[in-house]
């Protein structure tokens, strides 16, 4: 039987709210080892802040990190998957649209998870150079 996406996505992801700071998210994401945060605003997912958006958009543009909020940066465009959507539809997914990750949404639109490349990597072939890698930790 196919594997469904909350089966193999990170539950509880890491989120801040639409008017966090650069700052704060940058130290947010340091902390939890992570390169990317979900914006929330009112428990709806807004937004997602990645490592590469706080370098081109926020450093390249001199946008101030202590003054500037994640919204004014942060990708709002999303793509999103269902829990009960199979693992195959969000690896398509990913592929036709080139992302690394993909929030995971109810029907209601509450946020209940992410699935990254990482994880579908291990899901779909875990005896492999790359799932060992994205499987490892900090300093591994």
């Amino acid at each position: 039987m196919a594997r469904k996406v909350r089966e193999v996505m990170t539950g509880n992801p890491v989120a801040v709210a639409r008017t966090t700071s650069l700052a704060e998210a940058a130290r947010v994401m340091r902390d939890a080892d992570i390169g990317d945060v979900l914006v929330v605003d009112e428990g709806r997912l807004r937004g997602i802040l990645t490592d590469r958006d706080l370098v081109v958009r926020a450093v390249a543009g001199d946008r101030d990190p202590a003054e500037t909020a994640v919204e004014a940066v942060c990708t709002t465009d999303l793509v999103t998957v269902g829990p009960d959507e199979g693992v195959d539809q969000a690896i398509t997914l990913m592929r036709r649209k080139a992302l690394r990750r993909l929030p995971v949404v109810t029907g209601n639109g509450e946020l209940v998870g992410v699935v990254s490349l990482g994880d579908l990597v291990v899901e779909q072939d875990p005896g492999s150079a790359l799932a060992a890698i994205a499987a490892a930790g900090p300093d591994s």
